[in-house]
């Protein structure tokens, strides 16, 4: 009798709702084992991997031909692509063909980057300040000091620089907006464009800077001066040891910076030697013998480089990104030049087209990097070095995509070559975030 009267207790107890209990239960505990565990790198494999694969010189390889390469990580639809780099909207004939080359390095592969672990790993938390775990008297305890010092944690970046970094900048944003969307445009004091990524509170900005420097028109005065009395009567204005006010506040906002400059230096169509010249300025007064631009160019280097570095907020990371080539044949951008080449260079042609002793069109981008080299020699800050492996890719430019009126053979189709830029940022920048 007893055991019957079990049994019928048992039937009473409703088991749907214990079940649903224990579901919904397994569900949170696995989700909260799910955000326990890094999405980043972070652990002792990834570090080792890293270590690895910087060791590897990702400038020295080939473009790789792969009909199966799968897409991009975003495409024409993202709507910050400026339309005259819209090559699959633009109709370039060969735009999906872009997409299929992958750049091999010797000796290793460059692994492409991961929008979502990019976001996890630079999420806020704790941004840009110390990590802090105290004791109830006020210490800091040595394991909140030790993830401090291993551990940068940014959630702002800045490209600072001329359109060519912007042609990065935009690659980023595209690549994260796709898997997510819930961003909000947002401009730094300065910025031309920027976007907050919510759910992750992280923030991309482009800095438009032609020279770093700032700089404007200026006009001979009436009464005389210095520059009057050599001849000049109009030109263009650089303050060599001033920052352009574009940027003038981003070392001290943005967590990680990627400089650029380069291609405004070497244009005769804005900055003509005769009518219109750079005149160089220092400490407000004009420098006297006047300078050639490349000669300017070094002093900017030398003032802005020690500008950064002396502004940078603490644990800051500072890129340099060397020169993007151009790919112009048969004249300059205004002399009927072009660029509709339907695959990348051999390695003869890119010599032939960049060697800077034949000093051809394309002369200024090897001539940059010897500049920019010598400058940040000894400084705190990186090198991205994006020159070689675009120099193959005189097919990768929109040319006269879209009906343009001049072949543009300077920037870059996208998606396509900057994505490039981006794998081999992030992968630098994941080395230094994780190195010991």
């Amino acid at each position: 009798m007893a055991t019957s009267t079990r049994d019928q207790t048992a039937k009473k107890i409703p088991l749907l709702p214990l079940f649903s209990l224990v579901f919904f239960a397994s569900i949170f505990f696995l989700l909260s084992l799910s955000r326990r565990t890094p999405v980043s790198p972070g652990s002792s494999q990834v570090k080792a991997r890293l270590r690895s694969d910087l060791n590897c010189d990702y400038t020295d390889g080939s473009w790789v031909y792969d009909p199966d390469r799968s897409s991009a990580k975003y495409d024409s639809t993202c709507k910050e692509i400026f339309k005259g780099w819209n090559c699959i909207a633009g109709g370039k004939p060969n735009a999906a063909d872009i997409l299929k080359w992958r750049w091999q390095p010797k000796g290793c592969n460059l692994p492409p980057f991961d929008p979502v672990a990019f976001l996890e790993t630079y999420r806020d938390s704790n941004i840009g300040k110390p990590v802090s775990v105290s004791n109830g008297v006020g210490h800091v305890e040595p394991f909140a000091e030790y993830r401090l010092r291993i551990s940068l944690v940014c959630h702002s970046a800045g490209f600072v620089g001329d359109s060519l970094n912007r042609n990065m900048f935009v690659s980023l944003f595209c690549a994260l907006r796709r898997v997510s969307i819930d961003v909000k445009k947002w401009r730094p004091a300065g910025a031309d464009r920027g976007f907050t990524f919510l759910q992750y509170n992280l923030t991309i900005a482009y800095h438009r800077t032609n020279l770093l420097s700032r700089y404007g028109s200026w006009l001979a005065d009436p009464k005389g001066g210095k520059l009057e009395s050599l001849g000049y009567k109009e030109g263009y204005r650089v303050d060599v040891d001033i920052p352009d006010g574009t940027w003038v506040k981003a070392p001290s906002f943005h967590d990680i910076l990627i400089f650029n400059t380069g291609h405004w230096w070497w244009a005769p169509s804005k900055f003509h030697p005769v009518k219109s010249p750079m005149l160089f300025y220092e400490k407000g007064l004009p420098i006297i013998p006047p300078i050639p631009p490349d000669v300017g160019l070094d002093i900017v280097l030398k003032h802005m480089i020690h500008y950064v570095e002396e502004k940078m907020r603490p644990g800051g990371i500072k890129f340099f990104r060397t020169q993007s080539p151009r790919h112009f044949e048969g004249g300059d951008w205004n002399e009927g030049g072009s660029c509709l080449r339907q695959q990348p260079l051999s390695s003869h042609q890119v010599q032939e087209l960049f060697e800077v002793r034949n000093n051809g069109t394309n002369v200024e981008s090897r001539l940059v990097n010897q500049h920019l080299l010598r400058a940040i020699n000894g400084s705190s800050f990186h090198i991205l070095d994006i020159t070689h492996l675009s120099e193959f890719r005189a097919d990768a430019h929109p040319a006269n995509a879209g009906g343009k009126k001049h072949d543009d053979c300077m920037h870059w189709c996208l998606p396509g070559v900057p994505d490039t830029w981006i794998d081999l940022f992030i992968l630098h920048l994941n080395g230094i975030k994780f190195r010991d």
